[in-house]
């Protein structure tokens, strides 16, 4: 083994050690899609298991610095930027972020895509960010695992608006498109 080695084996157990007593909140964050244990010790090494200390979950994601910028003068919107925070719970969060993006079928992938096309990837990212922290701060807060809402949340909260967009969208490929509501079918 050489130097570094030994340091990053001694590093690794004291964060071990410290993150002992908070094993049930590293256990919590683990639930999150895209969170890994590593990650999970990381963010509660950062802002520990007192929710106390922040007056909601809005408050944290400002500490951390993945709120979202609100400059406003007169009326007019202005810079958007976010303001500086915990660099190494941004690096953390920055991960995760882009590792929960890339899982199938869950609720922050699903956050992701809608709002990549939009906003763009970066700004996208750093809105699952948001929402990971988010959630991280309830789940701690109310010590209960995460449940996942799925990757067709957004289809089913507004089934009228997906089915809008999606008839504009053949449309715009030259179909024409003409709906007819099935029949729900009773359980068996």
């Amino acid at each position: 083994m050489t130097v570094c080695d030994d340091t990053i084996a001694r590093f690794d157990e004291q964060i071990e050690a410290y993150c002992r007593p908070f094993e049930e909140a590293v256990q919590l964050l683990d639930t999150i899609p895209g969170v890994s244990r590593r990650a999970a010790e990381i963010i509660i090494s950062e802002i520990g298991t007192d929710m106390d200390r922040f007056e909601t979950a809005d408050h944290l994601a400002s500490w951390a610095g993945v709120a979202p910028g609100n400059n406003e003068s007169a009326g007019k919107r202005r810079s958007g930027k976010t303001r500086k925070g915990n660099k190494p719970l941004g690096v953390i969060l920055n991960q995760v972020a882009h590792a929960a993006s890339h899982t199938k079928n869950t609720y922050l992938s699903a956050q992701y895509h809608r709002l990549a096309g939009r906003i763009g990837k970066k700004k996208a990212i750093l809105a699952v960010e948001h929402s990971i922290l988010v959630i991280g701060y309830h789940l701690i807060q109310r010590k209960e695992p995460y449940r996942e809402l799925g990757g067709d949340y957004f289809d089913k909260r507004r089934p009228e608006a997906t089915a809008k967009r999606l008839v504009k969208r053949l449309e715009k490929l030259g179909y024409q498109v003409s709906l007819q509501q099935q029949p729900v079918m009773a359980a068996a």
